[in-house]
């Protein structure tokens, strides 16, 4: 009731000139977030909202002048729109995130978008691990198909240079530096893992040159604290700190982290960075309904495995292969404390994506639900798909939707898709070059035809156990 008794005041804002050249287009107002005590996710998502929709609006409206609308109670001028070729856009695949690029359309066409803070709506968040990850991975699709976009190439040449930085950090350019975060890791993995397998890292082991490099070991393990997150926290503790005082956001911090908040980011790191990578290569942006619900729910394993399949799982095996392959075959550095340092990070991150969602699982460890996931899992898996049967009755049904992307892409996200691909045949190259056979055959062409051939019959042994099972 108070809030509304404040709008006669709003709304005068539109007859001022905030910046002393063009009138308000766009007023914006903070965020109440009243869904933090539901769950310790919720409570997560409760305070990373909090210190966006405040002090990270405040930044972007004054002094970068580059806040936009992101599905906030805003106040538009009508008139302004309407005569601006609208509100909205009509695509439902590249205007995915259709709140922002309204924002866009303002801005281009000379608009001005402020912030006040004397007014505050409230809003509910999404409480459950499933339903924040389809917020995500939407959020993540929008704004792959906003770097694509031509309003994004439009205000990149139209603003001055140190706007246009500014609009890169606070919209795609947070997802980019998280995609490379990401690619970091597998080219760091990968790099010592062509090292080790092919003998050049026991060679760099033993040279004078390098026996001594132990400021490169100091440098490389310092990053990992860096990579514990406590940079990416710093806003949130100073937004809950200006406004409830440092000792409560010190005690708010110390609590998330009992309550494995870096787990649960950790996490949402490998959903941004599937979906907004996906959308780059292939495109195909879809919306995807949460709900929002209040009721906390245990989720069935059936569930997570179509959810996190791609973008987790697979990705947290592939690089727990890669740390294990390189502990067998690698000469480990001269000091525990600073092979721990340097890998504990990742090891981190593959703990993650394999295990937050059973872990954030309401009920996730009682046995009887186990049992129960287990056999719907297992009636899933053994289902036939075809036309009309949805993914979530069948697997295949689910991996032909998983594949609709690559069917539907053109020839440069096809011959990216296949040199991503290719990086398995370094294992393949290099394990078997460490298996005694290479020792009775030197011809590489025979010893890798051979491993091509066995690796087939595995396969193909593999596929008819499993139809001989269905």
């Amino acid at each position: 009731m108070e809030e509304a008794l404040k709008m006669r005041n709003l709304l005068e804002e539109f007859l001022e000139k905030h910046d002393g050249v063009r009138y308000p287009s766009i007023l914006g107002v903070r965020e109440h977030i009243f869904t933090g005590s539901v769950s310790s996710l919720a409570w997560f998502m409760s305070n990373q909202e909090t210190s966006f929709v405040t002090i990270g609006q405040r930044v972007l409206a004054n002094p970068l002048r580059v806040r936009f609308h992101y599905g906030h109670p805003d106040i538009f001028d009508r008139l302004f729109h309407l005569t601006r070729g609208g509100i909205s856009k009509a695509s439902k695949i590249i205007n995915l995130s259709e709140d922002i690029f309204a924002g866009f359309n303002s801005t281009l066409r000379e608009g001005n978008v402020t912030h006040h803070e004397y007014m505050q709506v409230g809003k509910g968040r999404d409480v459950g691990l499933n339903q924040i990850s389809l917020f995500e991975a939407k959020i993540a699709n929008g704004n792959g198909e906003q770097t694509l976009s031509r309003d994004i190439y439009r205000l990149g040449h139209r603003f001055d240079f140190f706007r246009m930085l500014s609009c890169y950090y606070t919209t795609i350019g947070f997802y980019f530096s998280t995609m490379i975060t990401v690619w970091t890791v597998y080219a760091f993995l990968y790099g010592r893992l062509y090292l080790v397998l092919s003998g050049l890292d026991a060679a760099l082991a033993t040279g004078k040159r390098f026996v001594h490099n132990t400021p490169l070991q100091v440098a490389l393990a310092s990053e990992s604290f860096v990579q514990l997150g406590f940079l990416m926290a710093l806003p949130m503790m100073m937004e809950i700190g200006l406004e409830r005082g440092f000792r409560t956001a010190l005690s708010d911090f110390v609590l998330m982290q009992l309550q494995l908040a870096s787990v649960f980011f950790t996490f949402s790191l490998g959903t941004k960075t599937h979906y907004y990578g996906r959308t780059l290569l292939h495109g195909g942006a879809e919306y995807r309904a949460t709900g929002r619900g209040f009721v906390v729910f245990h989720a069935k394993f059936a569930e997570n495995y179509r959810l996190y399949s791609r973008s987790h799982f697979v990705k947290g095996i592939e690089l727990m292969i890669l740390l294990v392959v390189y502990e067998i075959f690698g000469q480990t550095y001269r000091g525990a404390i600073t092979y721990i340092f340097i890998t504990v990070s990742m090891w981190f991150m593959v703990g993650t994506w394999l295990f937050a969602p059973f872990l954030f699982n309401p009920s996730g460890f009682e046995w009887q639900k186990i049992v129960d996931d287990w056999t719907d899992w297992n009636k899933w898996i053994s289902n036939r798909g075809g036309i009309g049967v949805a993914p979530e009755k069948s697997w295949e049904s689910w991996w032909d939707k998983e594949q609709g992307p690559l069917r539907h892409s053109g020839k440069r996200g096809t011959i990216l898709e296949i040199l991503l691909a290719l990086r398995f045949f370094i294992y393949q190259y290099g394990l078997v070059y460490h298996l005694n056979i290479t020792k009775q055959y030197n011809q590489s062409v025979l010893v890798i035809s051979l491993s091509y051939f066995v690796t087939r019959q595995m396969f193909a042994y593999v596929s008819g156990l499993c139809s001989l099972s269905n």
